[in-house]
Order: structure tokens, then sequence, then C-alpha cells
């Protein structure tokens, strides 16, 4: 996962060519964001993301959709790893699992009616 840029990037060079990076679309878990919950975002850092920053890298942009599938912060900064790394419990499983089809439905979303549409469909509070 940390360097996913390598996988990436020559099917990005075979497929987008030079079409924007709208047409891009990265499906990823984010720490900043609460366990279940799904949100859209239209390019952006990379929040220490190395996933992210091995895609920014190898594509030498950041303007790429992102789904951003979040599975909550650790106790400190320190323990980021072991958080990622972890067996998450049954709960958080069951979470999980619904937000991964929940990010299937934002890319399908994104495809259909735009990043717009499905920024407003996805990212609005609960």
């Amino acid at each position: 996962m940390n360097e996913s840029g390598i996988a990436v990037r020559p099917l990005a060079k075979r497929y987008l060519r030079e079409a924007p990076g709208d047409h891009l679309v990265i499906v990823h878990d984010e720490l900043d964001l609460p366990p279940g919950t799904v949100r859209v975002k239209a390019g952006g850092g990379t929040a220490g993301h190395n996933g992210l920053r091995s895609i920014e890298a190898h594509l030498h942009r950041r303007d790429f959709l992102r789904v951003r599938i979040g599975i909550g912060k650790p106790s400190s900064p320190s323990r980021g790893v072991d958080h990622v790394l972890r067996r998450p419990s049954k709960a958080e499983r069951e979470l999980l699992a619904a937000s991964v089809e929940l990010a299937a439905d934002a890319v399908e979303a994104i495809l259909a009616d735009g990043v717009e549409a499905a920024m407003n469909r996805f990212n609005a509070k609960s």
C-alpha cells in the first residue's frame, strides 16, 4: 500500500494520458475520519498517508479525486502504523464492510453525476 504509485503510474499513463486529475479516483483509508465514515474529496495533500504520497510522487500531481474511508484515530500519533495494521474489532469490521460498500457507491456517483454532486451527497453531515 505504501508504494501504490508504482501500480497507479503505468495505469494512469496508459488510460489517462494528459487527462485532468478528476479522471482518477483513489479510494483509501483515512485516520482523520471515524470508522464507517465515507467522504469524497477533490485534490489535496497527503496528510502523511504513504500510499497517497507514493501516488503523488509517481504521477507528479495531486489533483486526483479521493474517496476516503474512515478508520479512526489511534490513541497517539506514534501508534499510527499499529492502528492501521491491527485487526479491527467485530463492530469495527461491520462498520468498515458497510463503508466499503458506501465507498463503491461514491465512486459510482462520481462517474454518473460528477464530483460536486457526489461531494454533496456523501459529505453531508448526518
